[in-house]
């Protein structure tokens, strides 16, 4: 049986971050799959790893002085730049990031990061107050530019015993990308960004207490997946929700609608925007900041206020709005009319409309029927399908306008 990466040579860039130990896993994982590995480790990566232990798993020199006399006789950084199908970054810490975003070459690794034309793949790895950071976010927009791709970074705990995003992404999933990256026909989506919004949200009126509703995120995280199939980068901004993650697709987890419109204005900018998400309308004026108790008393009153509205404030961006902008609409009587009404007052370009009134079963179930609507009035349904095979169906829409534009 033929290796997936088999006689393809992947010179692996390792940054200095605590997560630089997964990388000799990741070495090991390549070379099951076929590739060859030529280690390249940073100063800071040394302080983690040592260049011993890579060049003993990859099966070969290790390098990591720019100035080193026998390499550079002959211009070895230009030889490590070409001499290889790929470029793969991990950890890609914050400095790595700014470093590559501005040209900077202080070392044997940025120097073959500004000589090489290879396809460059970087997986990120850092604190999560330096990957939410504007500067982390405006490195990343321009390297997205300049074409090199990302996967993760992944939710969850740090070496710091904090949470949220900044994970590196798991070896396995790093060696998948690159696979897509080198062996896949670029999809209908190659070189997008897509940013989905998935799940529902909580509004809390009290430590224990929330507003919600019956959304699973089945038909958002299945667009998200769908999307990455079809060659996009895609970033899946999600609600509350109790199913796996899409392989391979970066995840940014909230709890509030006005969080989640912070999230998605940190993702752009992006070629396709989908809100599939099921956003509370409104929240309660005022969290209490303890449990509200039952002392028989009248039950308490609950002033609400209005959520911000964040598929129209990304459709009527007048800056940096994303090429197509799709919303959703959920509803459980007079499904066109409503559905119609509310793409003529949010501004989006698609909006695609569903019945989920008790008896369809759709809200939270794995089915869905869905009614496609543009701005020109064009109207399509669809039969009843899997939230999965709706999502494929969907993408493959979304890729074909975009192709005309």
């Amino acid at each position: 049986m033929t290796l997936p990466l088999a006689d393809r040579r992947i010179l692996l860039v390792i940054g200095g971050g605590i997560a630089a130990y997964k990388t000799l896993d990741l070495i090991r994982r390549l070379r099951e799959r076929g590739a060859s590995v030529c280690p390249v480790l940073t100063a800071g990566a040394q302080e983690f790893v040592t260049p011993l232990a890579a060049a003993a798993l990859a099966g070969e020199r290790a390098h990591t002085d720019l100035f080193d006399r026998a390499e550079e006789a002959d211009i070895g950084h230009i030889k490590l730049a070409r001499r290889a199908d790929a470029v793969v970054v991990a950890p890609a810490t914050a400095n790595l990031m700014a470093r590559m975003a501005t040209g900077q070459t202080p070392d044997l690794a940025g120097t073959v990061l500004l000589a090489t034309t290879l396809p460059i793949l970087i997986a990120p790895a850092m604190n999560v107050r330096m990957w939410q950071h504007p500067a982390t976010q405006r490195n990343l927009a321009t390297l997205r530019a300049d074409g090199v791709r990302v996967v993760g970074p992944n939710d969850g705990r740090m070496a710091e015993n904090e949470t949220g995003p900044g994970r590196m992404a798991e070896p396995n999933e790093i060696a998948d990308a690159v696979e897509a990256m080198l062996t896949r026909p670029p999809g209908p989506l190659a070189g997008r960004r897509v940013l989905v919004t998935s799940g529902p949200t909580h509004e809390p009126i009290d430590p224990v207490r929330y507003l919600a509703n019956r959304s699973s995120g089945r038909q958002g995280h299945a667009i998200a997946a769908a999307a990455a199939e079809a060659g996009a980068e895609v970033t899946l901004i999600s609600g509350p929700v109790a199913i796996p993650d899409p392989a391979g697709v970066p995840v940014v987890r909230v709890e509030t609608a006005r969080e989640m419109l912070e999230a998605v204005r940190a993702a752009l900018p992006a070629d396709l925007a989908v809100f599939a998400a099921a956003v509370g309308d409104w929240r309660p004026a005022a969290e209490q900041g303890h449990k509200i108790k039952k002392d028989g008393a009248a039950p308490p009153p609950l002033a609400l206020v209005e959520n911000p509205d964040i598929l129209a404030t990304v459709s009527q961006m007048s800056e940096g709005r994303p090429t197509l902008v799709v919303g959703f609409a959920a509803e459980t009587d007079r499904v066109l009319d409503h559905a119609r009404a509310k793409l003529a007052r949010k501004g989006c370009d698609l909006l695609v409309a569903n019945d989920v009134s008790p008896a369809g079963g759709v809200m939270g179930g794995a089915r869905n029927t869905v009614h496609l609507l543009g701005r020109d009035g064009a109207l399509e349904t669809w039969p009843t399908l899997a939230k999965d095979e709706v999502g494929r169906r969907l993408v493959e829409r979304f890729a074909a306008l975009l192709a005309r534009t």
